[in-house]
């Protein structure tokens, strides 16, 4: 160092006299082996103490050869850093008033340190050619080899909470063991104790919605009702007594509940036990009253935690109540929604819904319609059901169909050959070139936005009308100037038909039409048989009368030979899971129908409640088909792995993924719902 100027070497030196001051003391482990060299001697045993004295003498020479190379490798790379510093910069980086530490990233073995961080480290004894990660345990310096500044998390240390920013440097040019890192450590636990309290004390708002009122309680007598309501209400307040928070009923059917988030987390432990409790309130009858809990938490201002949690009670009764959902900002949360959807329709919606649809068809230049991606029978019928209420008033009609195969190539086949639809089917792009700002988009059998045919047209039309069965999930389309969405009806067809008796006459359906819808609600209801209601065969009862042919409908349904191998082959496949889950997987593609009608047969077997077949597709997509006759509701089950659908029937498409991967995630789905299934203790 006797090149340098004297302000460098008086900076090096003081570095210097620091690291001298915390080097290692070893001299008293020497001392101590020499002691048991001699006590080894005194005892008579010469040759083991000369080998002693021998391993003591070579362990010194190393160690004095490692502290010479320890600190002629500091002296360099404190000459290198402070010959790169001008004088402003040496004096702020040896008086600096936070703690400060220079280390190898490589080898985590610290170089310098100032006094701050020794005395935040209380290790000043040992610090030269120490680890890092022995001073600071929870510090892990990948950020910097990243690039970053900013350590993403705050280190504790001492009881204190850290926010480190640091960089790096290469004093030495070319010389890889020359990377040294530079870390400032500000003391932030004020600061983040203060965070942590403002996000424990935040309001989160509730609404508790009996969402079976009126055919469970409203109708028994006073007294029933009134000792029911009060052991409700018992059990609402015993639930949300321990947060100290607000709850008050604000209708008969509906309260509200004003708590801190920091209890919050408590209650998704627990998976809102009582959804359970307010299940154990039973009528007379044997109905047990269910209970939907809307949450918004996140809000700004308590106008928008209460418009979060009117939200979160919407999504709970479109997916059939008796659950929990938390929205926030960007996402909602579920929560229990296994038990299956009761039939709560009106006639009074469904003919406000055709009214208001019967305007937006009338205002329209022209109608486009489409469903899902790959649709089938119910996706097509009501396309067609749409394009029939369009045909009627008059309007231009197009049904979105690109040329892809696809389950319902047989009815597309079929409506096509019909002269009202000779150039009713466009492919995506040609709907686009056609579409403007009068144009009615509406999207029938799904209500998210990554599911339908085509996302491009999805978002260029101002005007969209939804009409969907399924039950709602976390994404679904916003802003639709009709969303005709029950959850309880069998199929799309279904409420397609509705609308079309209060818009026109049976007779104005064309006999094709009606085959169409009526496909879409044998397919759904499994021939009449799952999921159906007094509105399903007043539907089917309709449509006849408008022509359709159910002989017709059924050739729709044959299959050939080969498919009807292949299904037996996937159901021979199938292995037992937990007690009653049957699980298929086809390492080859077969047909979606096909394997739809796996799942289906798989439900006809004794002891099966629910099936899931799994196959490879030709798209480098695992699809997998999902059906339930019990109480296992497979949409919850299936939302886990990226699909939707309804308790009875659901699907996904999963891509970039092999079956055997799939396979593990479907079986940690269904882990977690029978975890979640059982009450808490």
């Amino acid at each position: 160092m006797g090149s340098l100027p004297d302000g460098r070497r008086k900076g090096v030196d003081e570095v210097y006299q620091k690291l001298k001051q915390t080097a290692p003391r070893i001299g008293l482990c020497f001392a101590v082996m020499l002691a048991f060299a001699g006590v080894t001697a005194l005892l008579g045993h010469r040759e083991a103490a000369v080998a002693e004295l021998v391993i003591v003498a070579v362990l010194a020479l190393a160690n004095v050869a490692s502290a010479i190379r320890r600190q002629r490798e500091a002296n360099q790379y404190l000459k290198e850093l402070m010959d790169s510093m001008d004088q402003a910069t040496r004096d702020s980086t040896l008086n600096c008033p936070l703690p400060m530490v220079m280390f190898r990233p490589d080898t985590d073995e610290v170089v310098w340190s100032n006094d701050q961080f020794l005395r935040l480290t209380g290790d000043r004894e040992r610090m030269f050619d120490t680890k890092l990660a022995d001073l600071a345990p929870n510090f892990d310096s990948r950020w910097l080899l990243e690039g970053k500044s900013e350590c993403p998390q705050e280190v504790e240390l001492g009881g204190r909470r850290y926010q480190v920013f640091g960089d790096m440097a290469r004093p030495s040019a070319g010389r890889e063991e020359s990377l040294l890192a530079t870390t400032y450590w500000l003391d932030v636990t004020d600061l983040a104790d203060t965070r942590d309290i403002y996000k424990a004390t935040r309001p989160v708002l509730a609404l508790l919605l009996l969402d079976n009122y009126e055919d469970a309680i409203k109708s028994q007598d006073e007294n029933i009702r009134s000792a029911m309501l009060s052991d409700i209400s018992q059990r609402m307040s015993r639930w949300a007594g321990e947060t100290h928070g607000v709850f008050c009923r604000l209708d008969r059917d509906r309260y509200l509940f004003l708590f801190e988030e920091q209890y919050l987390a408590d209650y998704k432990e627990d998976k809102f036990s009582l959804l359970d409790s307010v299940r154990e309130v039973v009528t007379p009858a044997g109905i047990p009253a269910t209970l939907t809990i809307g949450i918004g938490v996140d809000g700004d201002t308590f106008e928008e935690l209460y418009r979060f949690a009117n939200l979160s009670v919407e999504m709970a009764l479109s997916r059939g109540g008796d659950q929990a959902v938390i929205k926030n900002r960007f996402t909602f949360e579920f929560f229990g929604g296994r038990s299956k959807e009761a039939e709560r329709r009106t006639k009074v919606k469904s003919r406000v819904m055709a009214s208001a649809m019967g305007e937006l068809v009338a205002d329209a230049s022209c109608v486009m319609v489409m469903g899902h991606k790959a649709p089938d029978f119910d996706a097509v019928g009501a396309a067609v059901g749409v394009c029939a209420i369009a045909r009627m008033k008059n309007v231009p009609h197009y049904i979105v169909r690109d040329h892809v195969p696809t389950p319902a190539d047989d009815l597309y086949q079929r409506v096509a050959k019909m002269p009202q639809y000779e150039g009713v089917f466009l492919d995506s792009q040609e709907a686009m070139l056609r579409a403007d700002s009068r144009s009615l988009l509406v999207v029938v059998d799904t209500n998210r936005p990554e599911q339908v045919q085509s996302r491009e047209l999805l978002d260029s039309c101002n005007k969209v009308a939804v009409i969907d069965h399924h039950r709602r999930a976390a994404t679904y389309i916003e802003g639709a100037d009709l969303n005709f969405h029950e959850p309880y009806a069998s199929s799309a067809s279904e409420l397609v038909t509705e609308l079309i008796g209060y818009l026109m006459e049976s007779s104005d359906l064309l006999p094709g039409e009606a085959e169409a819808l009526m496909a879409g609600l044998m397919l759904d209801t499994k021939n009449f048989t799952m999921r159906t209601g007094g509105r399903t065969f007043e539907a089917a009862a309709m449509l006849r009368r408008a022509g359709g042919d159910t002989g017709e409908v059924r050739k729709l349904f044959q299959t050939n030979l080969s498919d009807a191998v292949a299904k037996y082959g996937i159901i021979q496949n199938a292995k037992m899971y937990h007690e009653d889950i049957a699980i298929a997987v086809s390492d080859h593609s077969v047909g979606r129908v096909t394997a739809a009608k796996a799942a289906d047969e798989l439900l006809n077997i004794a002891g099966i409640g629910a099936s899931f077949v799994l196959y490879p597709d030709n798209e480098g997509r695992v699809i997998v088909s999902a059906r339930s006759i019990g109480s296992t509701n497979v949409q919850v089950i299936v939302e886990a792995l990226g699909g939707g659908g309804n308790a009875g029937a659901a699907g996904a498409q999963i891509p970039g993924k092999t079956v055997d991967q799939v396979l593990d995630e479907l079986h940690a789905a269904l882990d977690n719902y029978f975890e979640r299934s059982a009450k808490p203790s």
